[in-house]
């Protein structure tokens, strides 16, 4: 460690195994960071085989760790390279460490996994509290069922590492949508360490930023867009049936496959829009906020990015959520549809397309968000800011900053 650093210095690892989300929610957090605090650098750990592809803000920058995939059976393996596991996470656990040790934070923020994939980020954790960088969780509003998150984190031991480890627990979200820990019998110390700071605005990217539109995009149209796209076919299917079948449909349609989609799936589907007049069709874009903008309306799975970007877009949406391997979205969208944020369309396995079509059909009647009011929706990045604020001044004396956030602390 030098013994004078330059500015302040904030390290996000995000777990990234497969997927975009992840990668998506520590981005945005790290370019608001820096748009408020000249003096700060922002470098984000991440496994995402993608993360090349996207832009990044001056003073924030990425470390690419070596990638693996979660396998059918629950089981990693690597991504790429013809190494066991075992000597993959070493791997990755030590280049973690080590960088963490020459960056030298201020404060670490870990996205979702307290312990990491598989643990690899523990060893970094107690180097950094012997350091005296703060430590903070960051968890998305939902997180599972509690059936399956409960007995999913006592395995891993997460529970000591938030109550021995962890400095702060954001949540992304607010507590009248869900509380990612129910079902957990939390000691108050540890329900202390939590507050909610809202969901997490997105701004609409700047046109000159993103590649040439698709052709489709010049008169209104659905925006349909699978999010990676590994779990996505569901989706893709449902809505082809509905523009193959002839059905009255007020709008055409660009699809947005995802770049994880099963590349055969991926060239059927292509195939099969190329024969449609309505329908157009793109693998991947990195600015998926100005296709967005752009839609009269938005179909997707109900991940937690695009939720936060229908919101801070002011977008009306169907969200078919996935069920399967975790109940996430769904309880995500079944609540926001309650409060008349979004419509959910139950994913029944039979994709009718008569079905899709009726959904379509009513999509552009819907309300907007905007006309729903809940207080401290989407201020998450207001609040993250104020909580970074009191660990990036050393000389300051420390103080809570989860005081600042209006109704953040719950216990």
């Amino acid at each position: 460690m030098s013994e004078k650093k330059i500015g302040s210095r904030v390290l996000i690892y995000s777990h990234d195994t497969f997927g975009l989300g992840h990668l998506r929610r520590c981005r945005t957090i790290a370019h608001s960071l820096v748009d408020n605090d000249k003096n700060l650098s922002v470098l984000i750990l991440s496994g995402s085989p993608i993360i090349g592809s996207f832009d990044f803000r001056a003073r924030v920058d990425f470390v690419r760790v070596p990638g693996v995939v979660k396998l059918r059976n629950g089981e990693y393996t690597s991504l790429n390279l013809h190494l066991d596991i075992d000597e993959m996470l070493a791997m990755r656990s030590s280049i973690i460490k080590h960088t963490a040790e020459i960056f030298d934070p201020d404060l670490f923020l870990v996205d979702k996994e307290p312990l990491g994939l598989r643990g690899e980020v523990q060893p970094t954790l107690k180097m950094l509290k012997n350091r005296g960088t703060r430590l903070v969780l960051g968890l998305r509003d939902v997180m599972d069922e509690p059936r399956l998150l409960v007995p999913e984190w006592e395995r891993k031991r997460a529970l000591p590492a938030l109550r021995n480890l962890y400095d702060e627990i954001w949540v992304y979200g607010l507590p009248q949508v869900c509380d990612p820990l129910e079902g957990f019998d939390l000691p108050a110390s540890i329900r202390r360490k939590m507050a909610y700071t809202g969901y997490l605005r997105r701004n609409r990217e700047p046109a000159a930023m993103s590649a040439q539109p698709p052709e489709i995009t010049r008169r209104p149209y659905f925006l349909v867009t699978t999010g990676g796209g590994g779990d996505g076919e569901g989706l893709i299917e449902w809505v082809l049936r509905a523009y193959e079948g002839g059905h009255l449909i007020p709008y055409p349609a660009l699809l947005v496959l995802g770049p994880f989609m099963q590349p055969e799936r991926r060239d059927e589907f292509l195939a099969r829009v190329a024969k449609l007049r309505r329908v157009e069709a793109i693998t991947f874009d990195a600015h998926m906020e100005q296709l967005e903008a752009n839609a009269v309306g938005v179909v997707s799975m109900g991940g937690y990015n695009t939720f936060c970007e229908i919101l801070s877009l002011d977008k009306r949406a169907l969200m078919v959520p996935r069920t399967q391997p975790r109940l996430e979205q769904h309880i995500r969208i079944a609540r926001a549809e309650e409060l008349g944020l979004v419509r959910m369309l139950e994913d029944d396995g039979a994709y009718d397309g008569a079905v899709m079509a009726a959904a379509l059909r009513a999509l552009p009647k819907q309300n907007l968000p905007s006309e729903i009011v809940v207080p401290g929706l989407l201020e998450g990045l207001d609040n993250v800011n104020r909580l970074v604020r009191p660990w990036l001044q050393r000389e300051a004396t420390p103080s809570s900053a989860a005081s600042a956030v209006a109704g953040g602390r719950v216990g």
